[in-house]
């Protein structure tokens, strides 16, 4: 199907804070909107650790829980995905001494604890939260072989799922600010949009909205797409019907190498549209957060660059996209270090991140002055 014509939208007052006493949110038509009906422009970033064997959210060793909140929010971020293992919730054990060393309060405390304890540190500042079920297993995604490609495993099965999401809404139910919970982080491998119940991830996002929304019927329910949530075509034809209407958002992900050999805007466009830009521009807008993009912050040349296939190339392109339709979107990560995981090294510098390796200051200025003019602030 060829793209629909590109189409204007006005700014909806990127990187705000959203007003405690305009909540909760809602959906209606292609956008997010307050209890007022006004639109609500979700312009986030991802804060990834608390889903790794750290159990604990990254720079919590280096910096004040504190400080490293007022950062994301001077930058302009106006709410964090924050990303979690079934590991962390059920197992819940106490998060090693290392990983918050910066931050002595923390010392002793069992994972969830310090989750909240981050939850809350957010939400104080005003900066709003979407949950983010990443892994069954602790550990550092994604592979097509990790064991969890799908929403459960023999370890963490369907039920486990269901019931960590009603644990996790019930928890937070309480905090306003806490708007949303992303079912599950980048469905792949045998994930499949229909199709048998075993690998059927719209059928599985019906139930865990549903299990959500019953426990907290103001959440906001963020359902990627399949294929490492770059594919959302099979909206189209089964959409995702919850309990509790106007709270459903898909979710896409995208990065450099999702799309290949595009030489220009339009390719990429060409390209994204039948798999979920479509959502955006088509004939039926719906609501679409695009929950991961990310680039390197090792040069200027990542964030706009005029060699077709770099880094710089893509991210140009797409954050044009954003700003161009008032998109919602998340970053990936504001992390300046890498927490442990395979191929990953505690403590070394996150070379996509937005805050440097002392997470006290931006990594390239060049990322986070485009990242601010994508946010219309």
């Amino acid at each position: 199907m060829a793209p629909a014509a590109e189409r204007s939208m006005a700014p909806a007052g990127q990187g705000r804070l959203i007003a405690r006493d305009s909540l909760p949110l809602h959906t209606a038509g292609a956008r997010i909107v307050n209890r007022f009906g006004r639109p609500v422009h979700l312009a986030a970033v991802n804060w990834y650790g608390g889903e790794s064997v750290d159990f604990a959210p990254g720079g919590l060793q280096l910096q004040p829980l504190k400080q490293i909140v007022s950062e994301i929010r001077r930058l302009g971020f106006n709410a964090v995905r924050l990303p979690y293992s079934n590991q962390m919730v059920e197992q819940d054990p106490v998060v090693p001494g290392y990983a918050v060393a910066a931050n002595p309060e923390l010392e002793g405390l069992h994972a969830m604890q310090v989750y909240e304890r981050v939850v809350h540190a957010l939400t104080g500042q005003g900066i709003a939260v979407v949950l983010d079920d990443h892994n069954s297993n602790a550990e550092w995604c994604c592979s097509a072989t990790d064991g969890n490609t799908l929403w459960y495993n023999s370890r963490y099965p369907q039920r486990a799922w269901l019931s960590d999401w009603k644990e996790m809404a019930a928890t937070f139910r309480n905090d306003p600010l806490v708007i949303g919970a992303d079912l599950r982080n980048e469905p792949r491998g045998a994930a499949t949009w229909g199709g048998p119940s075993s690998t059927n991830w719209p059928a599985a996002a019906e139930l865990g909205g549903d299990a959500v929304l019953s426990v907290n019927r103001h959440l906001l329910v963020f359902v990627e797409g399949i294929s490492y949530a770059g594919d959302l075509s099979g909206v189209k034809h089964l959409p995702v019907v919850l309990d509790v209407p106007h709270h459903l958002v898909y979710e896409a992900h995208d990065y450099a190498w999702y799309e290949p050999g595009f030489s220009s805007y339009k390719q990429w466009y060409e390209q994204v549209y039948p798999k979920w830009a479509y959502l955006v521009t088509g004939p039926k807008p719906q609501p679409l957060w695009v929950g991961e993009f990310g680039t390197c912050d090792t040069a200027a040349s990542c964030v706009s660059d005029s060699t077709s296939g770099s880094n710089g190339f893509w991210f140009h392109i797409l954050t044009t996209f954003l700003q161009r339709y008032d998109v919602n979107w998340c970053y990936w990560p504001i992390n300046g270090t890498q927490s442990t995981g395979r191929s990953r090294t505690y403590g070394a510098p996150e070379t996509y991140g937005v805050l440097n390796a002392k997470w006290d200051g931006p990594a390239l200025p060049a990322l986070t002055k485009r990242l601010a003019q994508i946010e219309g602030s």
